[in-house]
This record gives structure tokens, sequence and C-alpha cells, in this order.
């Protein structure tokens, strides 16, 4: 029994409607900023984007590499909502434990730089600052 996976090559059909979704969205968003800027009702404006990207939504349903598109963003949702986030005691400890990393290593790296400046300089080639 194989495994292996069968990928279907879009059609231009697919790739068209691709490229009208996007041009939709976009559509939805400069009508939402022109209805706007007109002082039209917010709710006319809020439409307006909401018919853009509905529209844009259903067109990428319709084509194969939008359908996966949607199914990966609807996946990748699924998986954040897996992640367990840390409390705000241990994101405090976590950011104060790395502030504190930073200091030393800041303190380390200005210790080096003067040793060897004054290897350098004082001693090997004695020129005096």
């Amino acid at each position: 029994m194989s495994n292996q996976s069968v990928q279907t090559v879009s059609t231009s059909n697919d790739k068209f409607k691709v490229v009208l979704a996007v041009v939709a969205a976009i559509a939805g968003v400069i009508g939402f900023f022109y209805l706007k800027g007109q002082n039209k009702p917010a709710l006319v404006a809020g439409g307006a984007l909401l018919a853009g990207l509905v529209f844009a939504v259903l067109l990428l349903w319709s084509s194969t590499s939008g359908r996966e598109f949607l199914n990966f963003a609807k996946e990748s949702v699924r998986e954040t909502k897996k992640v367990v986030w840390p409390s705000h005691k241990e994101a405090r400890m976590i950011t104060l434990i790395v502030f504190a990393f930073v200091v030393v290593m800041a303190i380390f790296l200005w210790g080096t730089d003067k040793l060897l400046e004054f290897l350098l300089y004082d001693l090997i080639l004695g020129w005096k600052q």
C-alpha cells in the first residue's frame, strides 16, 4: 500500500478565481475607506467591507487552491488553541531572567573589551591613551 500524496494541478480558472478574490477583498477595503471619507453611516461602510470580504471568501471556496488555503487557516486556528500559554507570573519571571542574562552578558562583554584594550594598547603596543 502506497502512502504517496496526490497533488492536483490548479487550472487557469482556479488562478483567475484567486486573483478575483484578492481584487474583491481589496475593493471591499477601498470601498470602506471611500464611503467612510464621504461621511456615510458606519453601517454602510462596514457593509461594503463585509460584502467584499464575503465575496472574496466565496470565490476562494469555489477554487481548489483557495479551499486548501481556507482549510489550512482553519487547522492553524485549531492548533493555536492547543498552545499552553504561560501564566502572568511565569511570563514575568522569564522576562526577568532574560533581562538579568542580558545585563550579565553586557558586563562580561564590556569587561572583555576593556581587558583586550589594556593588553593590546598598553602592554603590547605601548600606546598610552
